[in-house]
């Protein structure tokens, strides 16, 4: 088990190594395997960035996300321009269908919501507005409204078993996970070793037709 004076280092080499940040305006705080990161970025997309990149250091517990965006003069647009940038790149993205998605942006803050058929499809709305210049944090409250009107349980539950034998990061600990499903909300248990491993057995489960709902509830273990 690495010490917190070691995984703070970890950390901070990481934030080195994810090129689209300046690992030298955040701070890294440890304690008892729970990283804190502080300072201020000149944009939401570095915010999301650096705690990602704590998520990938092996023996992070858990990451505090204390960082501020503070956007410079150029940076700084009015929330109608926002939103207009918002509904444009939503509408070029092919994933997204944009006539199934709301917006309203609050100072600097998008909110994004409505419904569509796929969890990729949330997730491709949420990464095309991340990226946007003046916008200063993402709420993303779409919901998923799948075309199949029913879930088959032991379909589906062999068919997320099954996705998380293949993945290649996950064949190691699939065995370790358990599947359950309520409805159409699927319920996970069980443990693995990594952040990574966590969010990736959470991305198998809402691949699976039918799912509207995934409830990740695996322990991360070292």
């Amino acid at each position: 088990m690495k010490t917190d004076a070691q995984l703070q280092q970890d950390v901070m080499n990481e934030l080195k190594w994810e090129r689209t940040i300046h690992a030298a305006e955040i701070g890294v705080a440890v304690k008892d395997g729970v990283v804190t990161l502080s300072g201020h970025v000149d944009s939401y997309a570095k915010k999301w960035a650096a705690a990602r990149a704590a998520k990938r250091v092996y023996g992070v517990k858990a990451v505090a996300e204390e960082i501020k965006v503070t956007l410079p003069g150029t940076y700084r647009r009015a929330d109608e321009d926002i939103a207009r940038a918002v509904l444009d790149i939503l509408h070029w993205n092919f994933w997204v269908p944009h006539d199934r998605v709301k917006v309203m942006v609050q100072d600097g803050r998008v909110t994004l919501s409505g419904d569509v058929e796929g969890y990729y499809q949330k997730v491709a709305a949420e990464e095309a507005v991340r990226h946007l210049i003046g916008v200063l944090g993402v709420t993303n409250s779409i919901t998923i409204k799948p075309p199949v009107p029913t879930v088959k349980a032991p379909e589906v539950k062999n068919k997320i078993e099954a996705a998380l034998k293949r993945n290649a990061r996950l064949r190691r600990d699939a065995e370790k996970i358990q599947v359950e499903l309520s409805g159409s909300k699927v319920i996970l248990r069980g443990s693995v070793g990594s952040w990574q491993d966590h969010d990736d057995a959470a991305v198998a489960a809402w691949s699976a037709p039918g799912v509207t709902e995934v409830e990740n509830n695996i322990v991360i273990v070292f």
